[in-house]
């Protein structure tokens, strides 16, 4: 007897929005396929991982091309065209073999979903069922808190691969829109949307209810930064009832500077004061990717800024605050460890500023994130560093750096490597290892808490400086600094508390 073929739906991100049919289905299959791109990482599996059992048979499914160009004979559709042929036929052999076979889709499978191809290809060769799930329009006006369409209004789906001059028209037919597949098609859609007249009420939304959500108002978003998981949104003509509070409306009361750590990386790291303090603000105001982690409240006003630009960014932050504003300034980790507590509050050192009241709400830090990984390496005493010489000679941290080590302390360090900076980490490993062993155990912790995590225990002799970027953390051990082989073959590190006499 043939197997029963299943399009399993999981929504837009979260996989508390996978519904309890898909759990179960996924649960109870007995093969779970779900389509990759080449690097083999699957967004689909991601959100399901959680309803996984051991045992199951996984068939990930990996596309030959995506956007790059192809040699094969049929062009980019033709590899397409028998990616899809081949994948079915691998279906096919489970279906005909009695298994149950679940393909997992992300938002709904059936809503520009790749298991379509699938069904086009199987379901009239076996019992099929299709699980519906949350789209990412759904999703999308959701997290924007903006409704979709009311009373007679008419909602219009629209793929942003249409030429921009035959978008305009259509958006300018409709009441609302949602336009999908954007990425390298966003300057398009821009274009169509400022040449029918919606640019200003257009908005963005990026991996929705993901870890990694990002929306703001599309005309201020940076095409550069657009992924292909993201779309713009033209809500309800009635959600003008939402609009946002026009510039230079003052909040009630005095104004204020709070700089806010955010934590690491999403929002599980954010403390509930910093949530807080957050959602009282009127504006805020940081470097750009540290706005963009703070979800989007249309009553706020967002000021994202380059890296380089701390001092200004203070004093802006402040001006705002001396006009009436509660301004929260956001910092990744903890604002006060190489961040913007110092920065504001150095420059509100002013005159012109001296009566803006600016308070310091703490976050998890990278270090303390990475030791947590790792297990405990900073279980005795430790210093943090940075290795960058933009803001210090080179000559202080080689000194500072020689007297930490020469104490056996346990050393965190920041900002280890950039694009531009790549031998400090070299001269610093040659620094640390005229006073530890070789063997010293060294913690590499990059995107700790992010999308892209990953956590490696080495040695100082065998850490390889071409290896570390400027997302990484490292903490190197003390000679008391162990490094144990658990039993189910993880590694973890730690410093005891106690050093010998």
């Amino acid at each position: 007897m043939a197997g029963r073929l299943y399009g399993v739906g999981l929504g837009p991100g979260d996989p508390d929005l996978v519904t309890v049919k898909a759990a179960r289905l996924i649960a109870e299959a007995d093969v779970v396929a779900y389509h990759a791109a080449r690097h083999g990482r699957s967004n689909a599996r991601a959100i399901a991982a959680a309803y996984l059992r051991e045992g199951q048979i996984e068939e990930p499914l990996i596309y030959p091309v995506t956007t790059e160009s192809t040699d094969h004979p049929g062009g980019y559709q033709g590899a397409i065209d028998e990616f899809y042929a081949d994948s079915a036929e691998r279906l096919a052999a489970h279906l005909d073999a009695g298994r149950d076979v679940v393909v997992l889709a992300e938002g709904d499978p059936l809503f520009y979903g790749s298991y379509m191809h699938m069904h086009k290809r199987l379901a009239h060769r076996y019992e099929a069922t299709v699980v519906p799930g949350v789209t990412s329009v759904s999703a999308a006006s959701a997290v924007l808190g903006r409704p979709l369409m009311e009373r007679d209004e008419v909602l219009t789906v629209l793929p942003g691969t249409l030429p921009p001059d035959e978008l305009a028209a259509r958006l300018a037919g409709t009441d609302s829109a949602a336009i999908m597949k954007l990425g390298r098609t966003f300057e398009g859609v821009r274009q169509a949307l400022e040449t029918a007249g919606r640019l200003d009420d257009a908005w963005y939304v990026e991996r929705a209810t993901t870890d990694r959500e990002r929306h703001a108002r599309l005309a201020d978003v940076d095409p550069a930064t657009v992924p292909y998981f993201s779309l713009a949104l033209l809500p309800s003509p009635a959600a003008t009832a939402f609009a946002t509070p026009q510039a230079g409306t003052r909040a009630p009361g005095p104004g204020a500077v709070t700089v806010i750590g955010l934590g690491p990386a999403g929002r599980e790291w954010l403390t509930p004061e910093a949530q807080a303090a957050l959602a009282e603000a009127d504006d805020v105001v940081g470097y750009g990717p540290y706005v963009n982690r703070v979800p989007a409240n249309p009553r706020q006003h967002r000021h994202a800024s380059d890296n380089r630009v701390e001092a200004e960014r203070a004093a802006f932050a402040l001006d705002l605050a001396k006009r009436g504003r509660r301004v929260a300034v956001v910092s990744s980790g903890d604002p006060g460890v190489f961040a913007m507590a110092a920065a504001v509050l150095e420059v509100s050192e002013d005159p012109q500023w001296k009566d803006v009241p600016v308070r310091i709400v703490p976050g998890l830090t990278a270090a303390q994130a990475v030791a947590s990984r790792a297990g405990a390496p900073l279980g005795h005493d430790f210093c943090i560093m940075s290795l960058s010489d933009r803001l210090k000679p080179w000559d202080v941290i080689a000194t500072r750096l020689t007297a930490a080590a020469g104490a056996d302390m346990v050393i965190a360090l920041y900002n280890p490597a950039s694009q531009s900076r790549k031998e400090q980490l070299v001269r610093a490993r040659d620094l640390l290892l005229e006073h530890r062993d070789p063997q010293t155990p060294v913690v590499v912790g990059r995107d700790v808490g992010g999308p892209e995590e990953s956590v490696r225990i080495t040695t100082l002799g065998d850490l390889d400086p071409a290896t570390i970027d400027m997302r990484c953390l490292l903490i190197i051990g003390s000679s008391q600094t162990r490094a144990v082989n658990r039993g189910d073959g993880s590694t973890q590190v730690f410093t005891p508390r106690h050093y010998p006499a």
